[in-house]
């Protein structure tokens, strides 16, 4: 059994998803394993895939959910802590697995640890702006009574709190607040900003510019805030 289970979710990621790998594979942690959720991509992704030693879980559904297709890959993973990141996500430092790892065994009560997400270059300045808001300098625990965000672009959580409580899979968004939501407002535990744990995002978190996307999400957040408000 791995110690760290390595989920990763692609579509159309031949632009970012063999830098991606190749910075997990010099990670200074090396007992992981890594799962890459595929769906259906039809660009070079599946080729770049190939060349790295990583368990591929076909994942194709006209909609997407995306705490569907991470469930579906953590079901084939065994590792004692489930890390995330994005197919066009590139972790920043070799420390970055390490840190998730680090975050977790330093406090039982830690369900889920998260990542600084950076702007690259030609990142839209919207996408920009949304990142220096959200992720900041400063690591930050958060409890029942400082609750604020969770990423999962880029994060790590138990094993045993998602046997807890898998992430859900209808939603077709924010799969990770809805988790992050139950788990700290609800059930009382904590989660961790760890801006060490940081990776470049070149599309950001909200996508900018994507207005039934925005509708959807607002719609997610609208019925969390009656839920836990």
């Amino acid at each position: 059994m791995a110690k760290v289970s390595l989920i990763i979710r692609t579509k159309n990621e031949e632009q970012w998803i063999g830098k991606c790998l190749k910075a997990v594979f010099e990670q200074t942690l090396k007992d992981f394993e890594v799962i890459v959720v595929e769906n259906g991509s039809t660009d070079r992704t599946p080729e770049i895939l190939k060349k790295f030693p990583l368990k591929i879980v076909e994942y194709q559904e006209e909609v997407w959910r995306p705490g569907k297709a991470l469930n579906a890959g953590i079901r084939e993973s065994s590792g004692e802590y489930i890390g995330i990141v994005s197919g066009h996500c590139i972790p920043m430092r070799a420390t970055w697995l390490e840190t998730f790892v680090k975050e977790l065994e330093s406090d039982e009560n830690v369900v889920g640890v998260y990542g600084k997400n950076v702007a690259l270059p030609e990142t839209s300045v919207f996408d920009k702006r949304d990142m220096l808001f959200m992720f900041g300098p400063t690591r930050a625990v958060q409890t029942k009574e400082s609750f604020f965000h969770f990423e999962n672009a880029n994060s790590m959580v138990r094993r045993s709190s998602w046997e807890e409580l898998p992430f859900d899979e209808d939603t077709t968004h924010l799969e990770n607040i809805i988790w992050a939501r139950e788990m700290v407002l609800r059930r009382g535990y904590k989660v961790v900003y760890a801006p060490e744990a940081a990776v470049w995002h070149h599309h950001g978190i909200h996508q900018y510019g994507n207005e039934t996307r925005a509708k959807e999400v607002v719609e997610i957040l609208e019925r969390l805030e009656k839920a836990y408000g």
